[in-house]
């Protein structure tokens, strides 16, 4: 399964990175990922940091991990939970009206296949569209003015 989306922000880059690569701040401005406990206060290659997502009635904790980070470029995390695999890149773009941000996520494993209606596609990518619309909202409330 694969699934990509994207969100226009009206807001700089350094406010849009800052967002999203700053785990203490998460629970600020989403409600998708929750409970967000990082091993460190930002994103660093080889780090690991949990978060809850509620896909269904009982929420699920994720575990990833860094796996690549390039500033203001990409984030990339992968982990498995399940019997399903998964890897997440997040690509930050500039343009003229602010940053696009793309969320790519590859998940594989046997019980994709064997989910039927309890997990489909719509359910992860509702997750992705609803946590996109949550960092555009935060950036574009609260912007930070470039140094």
């Amino acid at each position: 399964m694969m699934i990509e989306e994207s969100v226009l922000i009206n807001a700089g880059m350094d406010q849009v990175w800052r967002s999203f690569t700053d785990l203490t701040c998460w629970d600020a401005w989403s409600r998708t990922a929750r409970k967000v406990s990082p091993e460190s206060c930002t994103m660093e290659q080889g780090t690991r940091f949990r978060f809850r997502l509620r896909p269904f009635v009982v929420p699920v904790d994720i575990m990833p991990v860094i796996d690549e980070i390039v500033p203001h470029e990409r984030v990339v995390w992968s982990g498995s939970k399940y019997g399903i695999s998964s890897r997440h890149e997040f690509l930050f773009q500039q343009t003229g009206n602010g940053v696009l941000v793309t969320s790519r996520e590859k998940l594989i494993g046997l019980p994709l296949v064997l989910g039927g209606r309890r997990f489909t596609e719509r359910t992860v990518r509702n997750l992705t569209v609803r946590m996109l619309r949550e960092l555009k909202a935060a950036c574009e409330q609260d912007p930070v003015q470039p140094s």
